[in-house]
């Protein structure tokens, strides 16, 4: 195992070093493909964009389970210091997704050489998870067609989870995200004359305000919902007051029937506030995310294979509000997503300082093992 550490760390600092964003995985995608080939497995590239999969086969079994990891990275500018530090400037490896496609390498690895199981394995290798779109579109290229699966299970590091900790829950464990924009547009004029027009800036402030009563108001207190602005962006100058003005921001829920909820409201408040100040809203709502929802037999399964591997194994106690792509292929199969430790002292995701944690890589690969044998036993 020691080698195997050492190799996946190899591999996690180079795909640190030359990040690339969504659906722009052109090096990344290249570098999966050429390692499992070198590892004997079956490869399809270019699955809806820049996705991979690779197929690793053993037994006679006609089952097929689905393990996955996301590749892109985001536009943030490092600051970590690390000398594998992003060589592509204003981009960067902030969520440890070179983590994930490290270990999930490492599993292909593993698998490939010692066996175990009895059935088919597919490496899914997704493109474009942060903004949601690349799950979508590997389904879209008839991901489930061409490469069929009947489960489906993913990881990801959690900061301030102790390295070697595993987690996870049955049902939902991570939130969808809408995002929406407000348009709202009036009549601009002279700062020193505000009756002479329709400006936007105080019903704009208004409506960001009003926007809070849908979650304290409109949402059951049994019910979790968060809905936030964002940006507020106008036409304005100091002198000038407004004639134009965008609300941007998300709304995070668990069920169809709230958001459904939260879009019902926020068009209501928007064209009131629109109508008593007598200007013109336009509302655009778009679901980019669905809640992930675990199968709480498969969340079982996952936490019983992960209990020999883990120095602790342990149930969420509530889901998180951020969202994840990983959950739209839970639409399609049962399955579970879960989370690994990348240690207390790790700065969280998203930020410029963040680093993947080298020490988690093997246990990553092991619980991805360890899951896809579970569920594809030798008989």
């Amino acid at each position: 195992m020691k080698d195997l550490a050492s190799l996946m760390t190899h591999w996690r600092h180079d795909l640190h070093r030359h990040p690339e964003f969504g659906f722009e995985e052109t090096r990344t995608a290249a570098f999966v493909a050429e390692t499992l080939r070198g590892l004997g497995l079956e490869v399809a590239e270019g699955i809806g964009g820049t996705g991979v999969v690779g197929t690793l086969k053993r037994g006679t079994s006609n089952r097929a389970i689905a393990l996955r990891a996301d590749m892109d990275a985001l536009r943030i500018t490092e600051a970590t210091g690390a000398d594998y530090a992003s060589q592509t400037p204003g981009t960067m490896h902030a969520c440890g997704h070179d983590g994930h496609t490290a270990m999930l390498l490492g599993a292909a690895k593993l698998l490939a050489e010692e066996g175990g199981f009895d059935g088919t394995i597919r490496f899914l290798f997704q493109p474009a998870e942060e903004w949601g779109q690349g799950a979508l579109s590997m389904l879209n290229d008839g991901l489930m067609e061409r490469f069929p699966f009947d489960e489906v299970y993913g990881l990801h590091n959690m900061p301030g989870l102790p390295v070697g900790h595993f987690e996870t829950r049955p049902g939902a464990i991570m939130s969808a995200e809408d995002i929406f924009e407000i348009t709202l547009t009036g009549q601009g004029g002279h700062a020193s004359s505000p009756h002479w027009g329709r400006e936007v800036m105080v019903p704009a402030c208004a409506l960001v305000m009003d926007l809070q009563t849908i979650v304290s108001r409109r949402i059951a207190p049994t019910q979790t919902a968060v809905v936030s602005v964002t940006e507020l962006i106008t036409d304005g100058t100091r002198n000038a007051l407004p004639g134009h003005a965008r609300i941007l921001g998300d709304a995070r829920s668990f069920s169809p029937e709230v958001s459904a909820t939260i879009e019902t409201e926020m068009r209501r408040i928007a064209e009131g506030i629109a109508t008593q100040y007598g200007v013109t809203a336009q509302v655009r709502y778009d679901r980019e995310f669905v809640p992930t929802i675990n199968d709480p037999e498969l969340a079982e399964a996952m936490m019983q294979s992960a209990a020999p591997i883990s120095a602790v194994t342990q149930i969420r106690p509530e889901p998180m509000t951020g969202s994840e792509d990983f959950a739209r292929f839970l639409t399609h199969v049962p399955g579970c997503f879960a989370f690994i430790g990348n240690g207390e002292g790790s700065a969280p995701l998203h930020a410029p300082d963040y680093d993947f944690n080298d020490a988690a890589l093997i246990h990553g690969a092991q619980v991805h093992a360890a899951i896809a044998r579970a569920r594809l036993p030798v008989s």
